[in-house]
């Protein structure tokens, strides 16, 4: 078995080879069986292992490797880790493919590795890598400047749009939306006026201009204001936003 960290130089060629992957993942166990998946490939060396972001970028910068296959969520901070090891290999490295590996259904994940474009990039669930071929087809996919994402993510992504689309909360201008936040937190108009830096008098129109699209009619005021934070919410978009 490969140890913790397989520097380039010490790299046992088997078999003639064509593409050169960096493999990080923190756990010794998955970490191994990628290793083990893409090692049983033709076409594909593993040249260095990693267990963090640190070691990752490493490596990339040692070995020049053709794709990364990275845990999404890793050491020091097991936040976002491949995520912006992506982000990072666009700018400085934009011919590195990456292949994102995540136990988590997380169209957030997907989005943020997609946002400055799909090329080279790859998006699958951890359990597609003890389905034989997946995970190589991915890495040479994303060689080759293509995409993946795995379809239970496409699932997500396709049900969180339908619902923003259907959301009366997705017609609210930014602006709106940030005075209805502030609503929701129950302030007065002079105390959102003050948060947002705007007069009351513009914090005023924003509430009517909320009120409208949120076809909340003309009811008294405080009716009004309840019923929008209600809808508010009730958004899964909104979810989290409030402070």
């Amino acid at each position: 078995m490969l140890g913790h960290h397989l520097r380039c130089r010490d790299v046992i060629r088997l078999r003639d080879v064509s593409l050169r992957v960096v493999v990080a993942e923190d756990s010794l166990l998955v970490r191994e069986g990628i290793v083990g998946v893409l090692t049983r490939q033709e076409g594909i060396e593993v040249v260095a292992v990693c267990a963090d972001l640190p070691e990752l970028l490493d490596a990339v910068e040692r070995c020049s490797p053709d794709v990364v296959v990275t845990d999404v969520r890793m050491p020091p901070e097991h936040s976002d880790e491949g995520i912006r090891a992506a982000t990072e290999l666009r700018t400085k490295h934009p011919s590195i493919g990456v292949v994102v590996l995540s136990q988590y259904i997380d169209p957030a994940y997907a989005t943020a590795l997609l946002v400055d474009g799909s090329a080279g990039r790859a998006y699958l669930l951890k359990e597609r890598v003890s389905q034989p071929g997946q995970l190589a087809d991915a890495v040479r996919t994303v060689a080759a400047r293509g995409s993946v994402i795995d379809p239970a993510v496409v699932d997500v992504l396709v049900a969180a749009s339908a619902r923003q689309r259907r959301s009366p909360v997705s017609t609210l201008s930014p602006r709106e939306r940030e005075v209805l936040d502030q609503v929701a937190q129950g302030k007065s108009n002079a105390a959102i006026a003050a948060t947002l830096y705007l007069s009351e008098r513009a914090v005023e129109k924003h509430i009517n201009a909320l009120f409208t699209k949120l076809d909340l009619g003309q009811t008294p005021d405080v009716n009004r204001r309840v019923k929008a934070v209600l809808v508010y919410l009730s958004d899964p978009a909104s979810a989290g936003q409030g402070g």
